[in-house]
């Protein structure tokens, strides 16, 4: 089936998570290009700030107290979108929670307790979401990450919620496309981001957590997002290192195993101690922010990005990326 999509300016759009890093990034661009945005959130604080800043600047926005984890309250968003704007017509399931330290060393439960908002939230809003997709049409957009394609050490509980995104994703793209619903399904997965992620992380290491370089700004994923609103696309990686990272896996998964073992224990660790904070794992952040606190360069622009999102550059992407790949490996030989 031919799906059609909206322009941006003309759409309702559903964000959860909409309160911190690239779910406020994306809220505030699609806000400015005119769409209607319905806004979910676990903090009533934070979202009273970005509706009350939307509404300022003329945009059309409903805010939700929701739990993700939770399938009555993810319910209760899109009842909120059919009663305000008439329905919605893309669906960023952007909600997320970290846990930084060895696997063995994360009890059980905050790993479920992640599963629940990672891969569960993630479950459910599609599931709600296509209850009016698959009548009206649209865009069904579900974030997940670099390490989707290729688990990072320190990250485990993480590593597996959005690797169980990826295939969640790639079945419901499937099923939905041999039925011939009018929906798009596409994932989005991020390199680091200069978010709050590390902030609002739940940390058992010994150290402060950290992003592991090269970063980039928010804003490139929430053009990703707003790019596949508008267009329908399978998947789209944001950050030339996420592509490199997942291109390494596929040709090379032991020695990959290899050189993150020799550089991402040490990249994901800040040279301070840890010090007691609160995480979002089980309570929401209360601060409206985008960007985090990470203290190295943070990348504003990505070739690769704005290349990927041109069909005739797919193929001189994947050039790219397996000579990067082979210069990387060359290097690693000889320092090894």
């Amino acid at each position: 089936m031919n799906i059609v999509l909206k322009h941006i300016g003309d759409q309702v759009l559903v964000i959860t998570g909409a309160t911190s890093g690239i779910g406020l990034a994306t809220a505030r661009a699609a806000a400015r290009a005119g769409a209607k945005v319905v806004l979910a959130g676990r903090s009533e604080n934070a979202l009273r700030q970005i509706e009350q800043e939307l509404h300022a600047a003329g945009s059309q926005v409903e805010c939700v107290v929701a739990d993700v984890g939770r399938e009555g309250e993810v319910r209760k968003v899109a009842e909120v979108a059919r009663w305000r704007f008439g329905g919605f017509d893309t669906w960023v399931n952007n909600a997320g929670v970290s846990i930084y330290g060895r696997s063995l060393d994360v009890p059980v439960e905050d790993q479920r307790r992640l599963f629940e908002t990672n891969f569960w939230g993630v479950v459910q809003g599609s599931r709600v979401a296509l209850e009016h997709l698959r009548e009206r049409g649209g865009a069904l957009i579900n974030v997940g990450s670099v390490v989707s394609d290729r688990a990072f050490p320190l990250q485990g509980a993480y590593s597996a919620s959005k690797a169980a995104v990826k295939a969640y994703t790639d079945t419901l793209r499937m099923e939905l496309e041999q039925e011939g619903a009018p929906v798009s399904v596409t994932l989005v997965q991020p390199a680091s981001i200069d978010t709050p992620f590390p902030q609002h992380a739940r940390n058992y290491m010994d150290q402060e957590p950290n992003l592991p370089a090269p970063v980039y700004t928010p804003q490139l994923v929430a053009d990703a997002i707003l790019h596949a609103a508008e267009n329908p696309v399978r998947d789209l990686t944001v950050g030339g290192s996420a592509k490199l990272i997942s291109t390494m896996e596929k040709l090379s998964p032991r020695l990959t195993d290899h050189y993150m073992e020799r550089s991402l224990f040490n990249q994901q660790k800040k040279e301070s101690f840890a010090q007691e904070r609160e995480d979002s794992l089980y309570q929401p952040s209360e601060d409206l922010r985008e960007r985090g606190a990470y203290e190295g360069h943070v990348f504003e622009r990505s070739w690769y990005s704005a290349a990927a999102r041109m069909p005739v550059s797919t193929a001189a992407i994947a050039v790219g990326a397996g000579l990067a790949v082979v210069a990387l490996f060359t290097s690693h030989r000889r320092t090894s």
